[in-house]
């Protein structure tokens, strides 16, 4: 939240403690904007209902749902130019893979423009439900009526599917839009081909699922 409000020069509360971060006289701000994936919460483009929901899950849970990176920009390009040129790179790196993006464009005219991305893995389900990281390496976000469903239509091995996707999406960096619904595909894919067991998703060097 701290960081939220001093790249953006704003004032935000963050709910969790009740600490006010006022950065609105902070200088060099000149531009902030929130990209979303398509399916996220509309609420989640208001700065303060997105980084107070970063707060509260990472609070109770040991998953790091948000980091920063920091890129320099052309001087030689103007304002315009520069602002399409990082939409343009935060929507082909972070929000097509399913990201909250929060940028600011930072210039004091000292010939240094440059933009802070804070970038948020939030997870939500369908209508905006927010989901709870589970799995060995808590990266499976699912929430509570999901469970429900993959219990129900996978009594017996639901459990060992989330496990599954947790260690593959630890080890090889993926990233699914929708963790129920890759569950769900690979259970059905499983059942498609008689196999009683849990598939082997892992993939040999130069292949892709």
């Amino acid at each position: 939240m701290a960081a939220a409000a001093y790249r953006s020069g704003e004032k935000l509360v963050n709910e969790w403690d009740g600490m006010t971060h006022d950065y609105t006289r902070k200088g060099g701000v000149v531009h902030t904007e929130i990209m979303l994936p398509a399916h996220a919460p509309p609420a989640f483009a208001d700065r303060s209902t997105l980084w107070n929901s970063v707060e509260q899950i990472e609070k109770s849970s040991t998953a790091q749902l948000a980091r920063e990176i920091e890129v320099a920009l052309p001087v030689e390009l103007s304002r315009t130019e520069q602002l399409a040129l990082v939409r343009s790179f935060v929507k082909d790196n972070f929000v097509d893979a399913g990201m909250c993006a929060d940028f600011a464009i930072h210039d004091k005219g000292t010939g240094n423009p440059h933009a802070h991305i804070n970038l948020s893995e939030l997870p939500y389900g369908r209508e905006g439900a927010c989901a709870r990281a589970r799995g060995r390496y808590e990266n499976v976000f699912l929430t509570e009526d999901e469970v429900a469903e993959l219990q129900a239509d996978f009594p017996t091995v639901w459990q060992e599917y989330i496990e599954r996707l947790s260690e593959y999406m630890a080890s090889t960096g993926k990233i699914y839009k929708s963790h129920a619904a890759t569950i769900r595909r690979w259970a059905k894919e499983d059942r498609r081909k008689g196999k009683g067991g849990i598939s082997d998703y892992s993939c040999k060097e130069g292949e892709s699922l």
